[in-house]
């Protein structure tokens, strides 16, 4: 009797020049992936189903991806083989394999010699809000009629003219909302596109984590000192609003 196939798990190898191997950054946070290398190639194996078609394998230049059938390998979707199974390859993680190195870059985000250009994608994960930036002038005839209660739990800070607070539960104001991933501070809906990339800009830029590191989608950030909040009251809202801080 013939096997039965149809229950076959495809196992899916791939690979790659050597001279592209940076262009592995957009996949190095898939730690069920091995690599290994021989020559002038690299190969990967441990895909699944959906990284096998994910826009982040399609964008790789140069990859080509394989199934393994009875020792040798196919591109996908061909009846005819174009390799034979290489052996004798020493296999590692590739989120160990690859080193990430912090490219150089023109934006001028943290004020030193060495530059990081960090990029936010959308994220599907789900996280809960902790951060909320909305408008003083919006706010203003609002937040001093809140009840107690409701503000005793929330620290503040102004930025220029718009009020950042941070707490649980955070106020029903309209605004934009953050959630915190390793002391930095991320807009709803988005995440590093290197996500390994987040404990290490703490580690080198933030090491004494005195600061608040706030994200905008486009990759910029803006440091803010812990210190430098405050408890939010009906009282330091009007002193604030009195002495036009934010102007």
């Amino acid at each position: 009797m013939a096997e039965d196939s149809s229950d076959r798990v495809t196992e899916f190898w791939a690979e790659l020049p050597k001279a592209d191997e940076d262009f592995l950054g957009a996949i190095r946070d898939w730690n069920n992936v091995q690599i290994a290398s021989d020559d002038e190639v690299i190969w990967l194996k441990g895909f699944t189903d959906e990284q096998a078609v994910s826009p982040e394998i399609q964008q790789l230049p140069n990859f080509i991806l394989y199934e393994l059938r009875d020792g040798l390998l196919f591109k996908k979707n061909t009846l005819v083989p174009s390799k034979k199974l290489r052996t004798a390859l020493l296999w590692t993680p590739i989120d160990k394999a690859l080193r990430l190195t912090f490219p150089l870059s023109n934006n001028n985000f943290f004020g030193i010699d060495e530059k990081v250009e960090v990029r936010l994608k959308p994220s599907e994960e789900e996280q809960m809000a902790i951060a909320l930036l909305c408008s003083i002038a919006y706010i203003k005839d609002f937040i001093t009629v809140l009840p107690k209660f409701k503000l005793e739990k929330i620290d503040w800070i102004v930025i220029n003219d718009q009020a950042l607070f941070m707490g649980n539960p955070l106020l029903s104001f309209p605004g934009k909302t953050f959630w915190t991933k390793d002391g930095h501070l991320l807009p709803s809906g988005f995440d590093f596109e290197f996500k390994n990339l987040s404990s290490l800009l703490q580690r080198k830029y933030n090491a004494t984590h005195e600061q608040w590191l706030l994200w905008n989608e486009d990759g910029s950030v803006l440091h803010l000192n812990k210190e430098d909040f405050r408890k939010l009251s009906v009282s330091s809202f009007r002193l604030t609003e009195k002495s036009k801080e934010w102007m």
